[in-house]
């Protein structure tokens, strides 16, 4: 098939893209939103093709895979076809409701011909999706391998934007956890993290919390794998690719209770709590126990890969694919 399919989320999109397909990536010569493209320093198969929008007017597209409300807009100006009635679509929602969790409703859920794909079974639950019909495609990621090392005694945690989302990644609490351990952070958009988190009411010790910021997928993968486990603060967030990553790269892992986490993370696996002061003790009772950290990120690598595994991701999206509205 042709797959329409925009790049919006790096990861999940490096997964998607190794099915069978052919997945035309709208692509724009100055990078912005609409069209970013493949990601330079990431590993993507040749199928994924890079497609300037004047040409998707003649391309043969199947299927088109909506990410956000604007790209139906978009779809009609570009290829002039209406998704969902001159061409096959279905809506891809990576996000959990951001607006009263039990009572929003969803941007698709008057519509009854493009069905809505989450990511998560909790965000089928808490999404109003109307009249749209849903299925749940669980993620699945390419395994990065087994590289856990554990050699530093220091929690992991990957977060883009902390200092924007806030209160939403559970940034706020990196405090407090970091007097049970060192704390780096990593990902996108860390710039003022240090100056904000100086402002809290109890703010860390010096280099007790470091922002290293956007590395390339590889260097982080091995760089996650030195620390000693993986601390997954996030409050309001759909399952976090990364928490995956770390997973199966053999990291135990330390989880706040909420949305999809305490499904994907085993007992076996890490502690998930909604106790901050439960959870501030496992991270210090990991560090000081490498043998049962590196007893338990067997596990995790071993659940996550049983449960979020890229072959039964890929065979659900053909399933998707191939029975559009």
């Amino acid at each position: 098939m042709k797959v329409l399919v925009w790049h919006v989320h790096g990861s999940w999109t490096t997964s998607f893209v190794q099915g069978g397909h052919d997945y035309l990536i709208p692509t724009e010569a100055d990078r912005g939103p609409w069209g970013v493209g493949r990601p330079a320093a990431w590993d993507w198969p040749a199928g994924a093709v890079e497609t300037p929008p004047e040409q998707l007017a003649e391309a043969d597209i199947d299927v088109v895979v909506l990410q956000r409300p604007e790209e139906l807009e978009l779809v009609e100006q570009w290829c002039g076809r209406r998704p969902g009635q001159d061409v096959a679509a279905v809506y891809l929602e990576h996000n959990t409701p951001r607006g009263p969790a039990a009572i929003s409703r969803h941007p698709l859920a008057d519509r009854d011909d493009i069905p809505i794909v989450h990511v998560t079974d909790f965000n089928q639950l808490m999404w109003d999706n109307g009249c749209a019909p849903t299925v749940v495609v669980p993620h699945g990621i390419v395994d990065p391998g087994e590289r856990y090392t554990g050699e530093l005694d220091r929690a992991a945690v990957v977060i883009n934007e902390p200092v924007r989302r806030w209160r939403v990644t559970g940034t706020d609490l990196l405090p407090g956890f970091s007097t049970a351990a060192g704390i780096d952070v990593f990902g996108m958009g860390l710039a003022g993290l240090t100056e904000r988190l100086a402002q809290t009411p109890d703010p860390p010790a010096e280099g007790a919390v470091r922002a290293i910021d956007d590395l390339p997928q590889r260097r982080l993968h091995d760089e996650m794998a030195r620390r000693r486990l993986y601390l997954h603060p996030m409050r309001w967030t759909s399952l976090g690719l990364s928490l995956l990553e770390a997973m199966q790269l053999g990291m135990p892992v330390v989880a706040l209770a909420c949305t999809e986490a305490p499904v994907a993370v085993p007992p076996e696996a890490g502690v998930v709590s909604t106790s901050v002061i439960r959870l501030r003790r496992a991270v210090a009772e990991l560090v000081a126990d490498p043998d049962r950290a590196t007893e338990m990120g067997r596990a995790a690598r071993k659940a996550a890969l049983a449960d979020y595994g890229l072959p039964a991701f890929l065979r659900r999206w053909d399933d998707v694919l191939g029975q559009p509205r």
